[in-house]
């Protein structure tokens, strides 16, 4: 039997060459082996020999949510805050510029890393969902078996979250490809090559995983939250009810108090979620005085974070900031992102003194591409090599029951009960009377609540989207802050979805750019 990779096949007009796709090449940025699963001959029919081996591929995808940190957490911070109005593009080239501006072209780095490495991160989903069951270890109880399978589903959906809200259309894939051959390509080739669902079918395949998953996933543990738990599902389909092509504001609310059940409440200080512990407590950071510990791992309101201990640190202050355990390193050059005088203007609007002081931290540089170079604000939250990396926590959650209370015609008095909660953990008064005798009045608040609570951990952007508020915020922002870029592109419907990289529609024909690009 001929296989692709050493055979030149014609077929409906296609050559496929090993230059083309090669299934035993193993690049970031094609579909192969391992984005596809497929299996080499003599092991073909033995995916997982035992109990051992999916626990390990079960690891894997655990270690691509921790240690894949562009896909998953840096470029999501470009796109939601540099893309947004809550931060500058730090630096005056490379791609986080076309994001502040509204010009991204399709060759940037980010477009065609986040598809291709969240594509790899579902093949590998794939491989246990798929094969899991044919596993005759003895010792693999049924448990255990629908435990795994259910993390696997609940990982996928959150890719496929990630995915859609920043392409739309974009092709399902929840099986794995057999080998091409000159006797199956007609069979296999959509495999390789999918064509996109609508935003709807997406939507529908993320909510039939994570309610497929809920009943056999884990509890909730408070002394590890980097599981792909039973709250993390609750949480995923409490934002994807929340969102346009499946919005139901009923279920939003519903899986909101799950997440509550479940036990989760706010911390009881903002600095709890993102400090970190000094050589001396009684001394500010600086040279010498380093960071050497996250203040605290698994709180009570995080509910699903990657964790970063001293030896394995994360490396994201080199893109967002400074690196508190190591004052002077990679500090030399200008960061990603850098807090927007309209996200300044806002906190200090709201005298919200305690949760700025946690999100924007001031340092002198050696540049001065936006402020004086004495005074240069960054992005706080992020802080030092063992920060952790919060992907999900319930005040997140909390306003959004909020939100779908006021949207969807629920209690105003609950949704500021909400707000004003959220409000007293950051040391503020009750919203007054004035803001709360109206539906939208109220609205009007929870909008910059969040924003105020959720600045840079990459949020801003999609709350825009959800809201259809982007035109108005987007196009008036370069008359409100100075140190904005001239917007290349007016926002409208079309920009509010992502290009799709050019090397991804070279690749696969079967591929359509979106609209506006």
């Amino acid at each position: 039997m001929k296989h692709i990779s050493i055979l030149r096949l014609l077929a409906g007009g296609l050559i496929f060459t090993t230059a083309s796709c090669s299934l035993d090449y193993d690049p970031v940025d094609m579909y192969s082996d391992v984005t596809e699963g497929v299996q080499k001959e003599e092991d073909k029919g033995v995916v997982f020999k035992d109990k051992a081996a999916v626990e390990a591929h079960l690891q894997t995808l655990y270690d691509q949510m921790r240690d894949r940190q562009e896909h998953w957490y840096q470029d999501m911070f470009l796109i939601g805050d540099t893309h947004s109005d809550n931060a500058y593009a730090g630096t005056r080239s490379g791609a986080p510029q076309y994001f502040e501006s509204n010009t991204i072209p399709s060759t940037i780095a980010p477009l065609q890393r986040g598809w291709n490495r969240f594509m790899e991160d579902i093949a590998r989903a794939n491989k246990l969902i798929c094969n899991i069951d044919a596993v005759t270890d003895a010792s693999l109880t049924v448990q255990e078996r629908e435990s795994y399978k259910a993390q696997a589903k609940i990982f996928r959906a959150m890719i496929y979250f990630d995915m859609v809200r920043n392409w739309g259309r974009i092709p399902i894939v929840i099986t794995e490809a057999g080998d091409i051959t000159s006797e199956t390509i007609e069979e296999v080739y959509p495999a390789y090559f999918p064509a996109q669902n609508t935003e709807e079918e997406v939507y529908r395949q993320i909510e039939k995983d994570l309610l497929e998953a809920i009943s056999a996933a884990p509890d909730n543990n408070p002394e590890d939250k980097t599981r792909f738990s039973k709250s993390v599902a609750r949480t995923l389909l409490a934002k994807v009810y929340a969102e346009e092509p499946l919005r139901d504001y009923t279920k939003v609310i519903k899986y909101c108090d799950e997440v509550a059940a479940d036990g989760f409440r706010l911390a009881d200080k903002f600095n709890d979620l993102f400090g970190v512990k000094m050589q001396d407590e009684t001394l500010p950071p600086g040279p010498a005085n380093p960071a050497i510990e996250a203040k605290y791992r698994n709180t009570v309101e995080s509910i699903l974070e990657a964790q970063y201990f001293p030896g394995s640190g994360t490396w994201l202050p080199n893109i967002l900031g400074r690196f508190l355990d190591d004052w002077d390193k990679q500090f030399t050059y200008a960061k990603w992102i850098t807090p927007s005088r309209d996200l300044l203007a806002a906190f200090e609007e709201a005298g919200d003194k305690e949760r700025l002081n946690e999100t924007v931290v001031y340092y002198q540089t050696n540049w001065d591409n936006h402020y004086p170079r004495e005074h240069y604000p960054f992005m706080y939250k992020i802080r030092s090599s063992y920060s952790t990396v919060i992907k999900y926590r319930y005040a997140d959650v909390l306003l959004l029951k909020a939100e779908a209370l006021l949207l969807g015609n629920g209690s105003v008095g609950d949704a500021v009960d909400i707000i004003n909660q959220i409000r007293h953990r950051a040391g503020l008064a009750d919203l007054p009377s004035s803001v709360t005798s109206s539906r939208e009045a109220a609205f009007e608040a929870l909008m910059k609540e969040r924003r105020l609570e959720l600045a840079l951990e990459g949020q801003r952007w999609y709350d825009l989207v959800r809201w259809g508020k982007v035109e108005e915020v987007m196009n008036s922002l370069p008359d409100r802050d100075e140190g904005r870029a001239k917007l290349g592109n007016l926002f409208n419907r079309n920009y509010y979805k992502l290009p799709i990289s050019q090397s991804v529609l070279d690749q696969n024909p079967n591929l359509k750019q979106n609209p506006g690009y």
